[in-house]
């Protein structure tokens, strides 16, 4: 359902009136609760005279050169931005990652520069509604991002990777995988989301709803959404808050606001759980063991939260779901383990893709 300016301009007045803390609307849990205005003042916005970014980040310093490639996604034209980084001394092949929703491909810089050094070239994508990417305004799906992508890989020459993917980017490798099973000689998963069915216990929202919560989150807010994903919270996390602060302040945020909306209805809609037994490939799942991250989890029954989000579970029964499947634990991490503990998690990586299959 398209949302015309008028309604943009509606949330945006919503958005400097309201007085919610919320997780994102396209989060995929929520650990804090309103703060009683009358007896805790909030902390002062960090970032709130910095200066705004537009649509596509074009301000935003990304760790390596960004490229673009145009191509259409349900009959509109759009760009994808992505990084490509050329493998230092011997080749020993190429690398596509998938980043998570509430990032863009820069945050895989320290896992870009580990395998460049180890021998693989690497293609980091903003997948359309992300990072620098395009951000249309149209019914997402993972089959169509899988698509572009691949669309991408036979422009730039390239007919098989191993592929690396991050929370809902595990969502869109697997459907990636099932696709194009010729082209994905390995795969690994980190702390992916869709090893359960949201759909059958987070109640469907209408756009107008999520886009509400979405134009009334704050810079305050989003850190403590992204504080349930790093179990400790380190400065160098700063950064995360930063981008979406200055993205807030700049002129394109209802837009920002309403790609969020879209992709977080196609997480919802769209189960990827039945792919595992049939991905054919060598597979690693990386899963930091104190990752408790439920999609969707405002909206839903506390009984129904109480099942879901257990990573450590969820790792081992997908690692026994997906016929050659390896399964590697990291203790005292959360959602996202090569931000937090990036040599082990490249460690990890290097020698699945180096080693022979499980």
């Amino acid at each position: 359902m398209k949302l015309n300016s008028q309604l943009l301009r509606l949330f945006t007045v919503v958005s400097m009136t309201s007085g919610l803390l919320i997780g994102c609307a396209g989060s995929s849990s929520e650990t804090t609760k309103s703060a009683d205005a009358k007896t805790t003042a909030p902390l002062p916005a960090q970032y709130a005279n910095a200066p705004g970014i537009d649509l596509q980040l074009t301000t935003w310093d990304y760790p390596y050169p960004v490229k673009k490639f145009s191509t259409k996604f349900q009959k509109q034209s759009v760009d994808i931005a992505y990084m490509d980084v050329a493998a230092v001394g011997k080749s020993r092949g190429v690398v596509l990652m998938f980043h998570g929703k509430n990032f863009s491909s820069d945050y895989w810089a320290p896992v870009i520069a580990g395998l460049s050094q180890a021998g693989y070239r690497v293609i980091a994508p903003d997948q359309i509604g992300f990072g620098k990417s395009s951000k249309p305004d149209v019914k997402y799906g993972f089959d169509e991002l899988a698509s572009t992508t691949k669309q991408l890989l036979n422009k730039l020459g390239v007919s098989q990777v191993a592929v690396v993917a991050n929370s809902m980017g595990g969502m869109v490798a697997v459907r990636f995988a099932r696709l194009y099973p010729q082209t994905v000689t390995k795969l690994v998963l980190e702390n992916p989301l869709g090893l359960e069915d949201y759909s059958k216990d987070i109640p469907s929202q209408t756009n107008e709803t999520l886009l509400k919560l979405e134009m009334a989150q704050t810079e305050q807010s989003y850190r403590q959404f992204l504080k349930s994903y790093f179990p400790t919270w380190k400065p160098e996390y700063e950064k995360f808050v930063e981008l979406y602060a200055r993205v807030k302040n700049g002129p394109d945020y209802a837009r920002y606001s309403l790609a969020s909306v879209l992709t977080y209805q196609m997480i919802a809609a769209q189960p990827t759980v039945q792919d595992l037994p049939k991905l054919s490939m060598p597979t690693l799942l990386v899963i930091g063991q104190k990752d408790r991250t439920v999609f969707g989890r405002r909206f839903a029954p506390p009984e129904a939260v109480r099942a879901l989000g257990n990573f450590p579970e969820l790792g081992k029964k997908a690692a026994q779901t997906i016929p050659r499947a390896s399964l590697v634990e990291i203790e005292q991490v959360g959602h996202v383990p090569h931000v937090e503990v990036p040599e082990t998690f490249n460690r990890a990586v290097i020698d699945f893709l180096a080693g022979s299959k499980p």
